[in-house]
């Protein structure tokens, strides 16, 4: 039993990063806001490997969305701040922190009320991320505070919101499957 949990950890960690991967690769992973800013839901697929499969997993997609955070800001940087995303504190630290803030927040929850541990797992990694990644870039000082803390208000709420939404829809989707039924559950969690 223990191989085939094994062998299902590294084909789940496997598609959502290369899911991850896609989202970098193409303009699905950011959606375009107003007043030239956007949301992003590359940090979702980080967000649902934490919930189904626990931390480990959670933490080496989030390495993948790390990775590929840094690769694209050595590569072909696109904004003012983006040379800033070459420091692993910035461009990888915040995203392996993801999947350990979505995991803890839906263990707490799971047992009681599976639906709000989804819903609570996805805000949880969504403002983890939001928060690790600003914070970081105040202190190396590619943006003032207060500019971080208008990010956070007008974008990061948004996308804690969109990410809870996204990791409900999946988890309980994975859950019917799981279930056999082809029904969503939640209502019986491992």
């Amino acid at each position: 039993m223990e191989k085939k949990s094994s062998l299902r950890k590294i084909v789940v960690a496997g598609v959502l990063g290369a899911l991850s991967i896609a989202l970098f690769l193409t303009p699905f992973g950011v959606i375009p806001w107003f007043a030239g800013a956007s949301l992003t839901v590359m940090h979702v697929p980080v967000i649902i490997g934490a919930v189904l499969e626990g931390p480990v997993v959670g933490t080496v997609i989030g390495g993948i969305f790390g990775v590929t955070t840094l690769i694209r800001a050595a590569t072909a940087p696109q904004g003012s701040i983006d040379p800033f995303f070459v420091n692993p504190l910035i461009s990888v630290l915040p995203r392996l922190l993801i999947g350990l803030a979505a995991w803890a927040v839906h263990r707490a929850f799971r047992g009681r009320l599976p639906a709000a541990a989804a819903v609570a797992a996805g805000i949880a990694g969504s403002l983890t991320n939001s928060f690790f990644v600003l914070g970081a870039l105040v202190v190396f000082a590619a943006i003032p505070l207060a500019a971080a803390a208008a990010v956070f208000v007008a974008n990061s709420l948004l996308e804690a919101a969109l990410a809870a939404v996204l990791t409900l829809g999946v988890v309980a989707a994975w859950k019917g499957i799981e279930s056999r039924s082809g029904k969503a559950k939640l209502a019986k969690d491992e």
